[in-house]
């Protein structure tokens, strides 16, 4: 009795080592992709092969269909996808899957030869995690890190597997076991194990290899697993592995609810489709090969073909799977939209940083029109329009908070140097785009008593203000689309008109005061006056904040003080020449 229980300790800790090894193997994968991965899945989905053989290639790379189903719903609900751009993916996930089971089935390699020893995973593994080890202790830089930690996850994955068949030996020795074998002759009792299962512990990678572990341990007994066992069980595996995507869908947008919806109906439609002539057949017809038992090797095979054959017979059928998830999850008045930001994605981290930078762009270009509606009521206030300007700062205000979490949160999971400068150059961003928005309401505000103290200045004070506007508005709009599109040259065109700005303000400012000890101004406009050009120079400055920060992401540094040092004192630079042309442009 004392053995069975440890047998059955050191088969849910073989269970865990394998998880684990696999979550480890998948994270170094995914890292080593330096942010490519997005860049790519959503170039290939708008067309449905290439998004199939992708979604077979990235369920390939990261060596999880779950993680691929939970990263889609994730992108969906941030926006970075169209949900019927996820199909084709999806079904090209239940093919990579396979491949697992492929490396899990050379342990069934039989053999005295050296090669054939060492082409057993249990083997080879063990040079892996010495590599692996020296690799992570040893290396630099954070790809052969990154390569190290996947030679060890692999190492552990295997050693769990090692041991979830050290341990099934002597389970399979039991006279329960072989009852217990005998219930899976009924198929639909077998498809509802292996779902139940499979949804337990959200991984059919580890479902097909425990049933993999179980087949071999009793061949070594002299019972079996048979074919007529195995494939029911496999095909509940691929509806089990659903409940990952079902759960991550809880509280997402409705497109991102129809994407696991789509996980689920093609493997449920996938499986009774070849169930019910599985099971009139076994019924009717006696098939030997039923009855047979099969290797981890034949699981293999069996698995990969009804992956395929499935995907093979559905994929024409994108369209109706997608009007099933559209029936299913119907249109709901006010249906509350998914969050701004959405931690599914923190499992892949580059996923996670590009739906972080899409988030900053879109706070870009709120804060712009925050501030080009502010500018707009000097002179013709009106409330209705002041109310919009603040409604946009208080959203600029949840954009920082919420990003500044995202991006602790994204730190801690482990990036690429890629990703790593891409969170600099938010981190050193948001807060510039967020004071723009304040300076937008403080606008506002000068407006409002312009507007109610009935404040006119001089035809000269006039023109000087609307010349720094339209300045203002220009480096506004080049900060905004140098953010968007990452444009080096464009950022680079900031800091002189920045410097052109400064030099505008510091002449209204001496113009005013000429125009006080003559009399012609009063000391209440000058204060409006003053109000009116610290916001205007207040964001000129973070402009030039934002503009440093996208040319020092690049040289991951940022020394905002020593590179404008420079700048500034090259006067053949190309600076030089675009303050010019800025002073030209804009000139009093």
């Amino acid at each position: 009795m004392n053995g069975i229980i440890f047998a059955v300790i050191t088969l849910l800790g073989g269970l865990a080592f394998f998880l684990y090894g696999m979550n480890v193997m998948s994270s170094g994968l995914e890292k080593m992709a330096k942010g490519k991965l997005e860049k790519s899945l959503i170039k290939v989905t708008s067309k449905k092969f290439l998004a199939l053989v992708f979604g077979a290639g990235i369920t390939i790379a990261i060596q999880s269909s779950s993680a691929l189903t939970v990263m889609l719903v994730g992108l969906v609900n941030s926006g970075l996808l169209d949900f019927g751009q996820t199909i084709g993916v999806l079904m090209g996930s239940n093919i990579g899957t396979t491949l697992t089971a492929w490396i899990l089935s050379l342990a069934g390699i039989e053999g005295d030869n050296l090669v054939l020893e060492l082409l057993k995973p249990k083997n080879f593994s063990l040079v892996f995690a010495l590599v692996g080890i020296l690799m992570i202790m040893a290396a630099k830089k954070r790809k052969n890190k990154d390569i190290g930690s996947i030679l060890v996850g692999f190492a552990v994955l295997m050693f769990g597997m090692t041991l979830m068949s050290d341990a099934m030996e002597p389970l399979t020795k039991m006279e329960g076991f072989t009852s217990l074998l005998t219930a899976f002759e009924n198929p639909f009792l077998a498809v509802a194990f292996g779902a139940v299962f499979t949804g337990i512990i959200q991984s059919s990678a580890a479902s097909v290899g425990i049933l993999q572990t179980a087949a071999s341990a009793a061949l070594a007994t002299g019972g079996g697993v048979t074919y007529g066992m195995a494939i029911p069980i496999i095909m509940g595996q691929n509806i089990g592995t659903c409940v990952t995507a079902i759960i991550s869908s809880i509280g997402v947008s409705r497109n991102a609810k129809k994407v696991a919806v789509v996980h689920l109906s093609f493997n449920i439609i996938g499986t009774l489709i070849c169930l019910i002539p599985f099971c009139i057949l076994s019924y009717v017809v006696d098939i030997p090969f039923l009855k047979k038992a099969i290797t981890p090797f034949e699981i293999a095979i069996v698995h990969s073909i009804f992956n395929v054959f499935t995907t093979a017979l559905l994929f024409p059928f994108t369209k109706m799977l997608e009007a099933i998830a559209n029936k299913i999850v119907p249109e709901v008045d006010g249906e509350k939209q998914g969050k701004l930001l959405d931690e599914r994605l923190l499992t892949v981290p580059s996923f996670a940083v590009t739906n972080a930078l899409d988030v900053v762009v879109e706070m870009s270009e709120v804060s712009q029109k925050a501030f080009e509606k502010a500018v707009a009521l000097v002179g013709n206030y009106n409330d209705k329009e002041a109310a919009e300007v603040s409604e946009m700062e208080t959203l600029l205000d949840n954009y920082e908070d919420q990003l500044g979490t995202y991006m602790v949160k994204i730190s801690s999971t482990g990036v690429s140097d890629s990703d790593s400068k891409k969170i600099a150059k938010i981190l050193h961003t948001i807060n510039d785009f967020e004071r723009i928005g304040d300076h937008a309401e403080n606008l506002v505000d000068v407006a409002r008593e312009i507007n109610d103290k009935k404040i006119v200045f001089s035809h000269e004070a006039t023109a000087e203000i609307a010349v720094l506007k339209d300045a203002v508005l220009e480096i506004l709009r080049i900060t905004d689309l140098a953010f968007r599109n990452n444009d080096l040259q464009m950022a680079s065109s900031v800091e002189p008109l920045e410097q052109v700005i400064d030099d505008i303000i510091a002449d209204i400012k001496s113009h005013h005061v000429s125009r006080l000890q003559h009399g012609n101004c009063t000391i209440e406009l000058g204060f409006v006056l003053t109000d009116l050009l610290t916001n205007y120079e207040r964001v000129s400055d973070h402009c030039s904040n934002v503009a440093v920060a996208i040319i020092e992401s690049q040289h991951g540094t940022f020394e905002a003080h020593e590179y404008l040092s420079h700048v500034k004192n090259d006067p053949n630079s190309a600076y030089t020449k675009a303050f010019e042309e800025y002073k030209q442009k804009f000139a009093l």
